[in-house]
């Protein structure tokens, strides 16, 4: 799993934007924004490690491992889905694509 990155560190910096809200529920609604966009992101990552993970056994004919990583990339897939960070078809031709790669070594 991803532990930290640079993108993440910067909660604290909300200081540095350009517009800065001034009521008090706008600033909420800020603080709010960047802490689901660090949660997106960090889906988003994961979700493409795995998947070029998987595509990297798939290339060297590693079918064991790459069955093995399969579900964690399954995982990673639907909850990017779940969360509507992909959309549904392309979550479902991603998993699509990756079964059918695996089935072919």
């Amino acid at each position: 799993m991803i532990t930290q990155c640079k993108l993440f560190d910067n909660l604290s910096n909300l200081d540095n934007t350009k517009l800065m809200p001034i009521t008090k529920s706008a600033k909420k609604a800020l603080r709010q924004n960047h802490t689901k966009r660090l949660f997106n992101l960090r889906r988003i990552k994961t979700m493409k490690e795995l998947i070029k993970q998987s595509k990297k056994l798939i290339k060297s004919d590693k079918k064991e491992e790459a069955l093995k990583i399969l579900p964690e990339t399954y995982k990673a897939i639907d909850k990017a889905t779940k969360r509507s960070i992909i959309k549904k078809n392309t979550g479902s031709r991603k998993k699509s694509r990756l079964t059918k790669a695996i089935s072919k070594i």
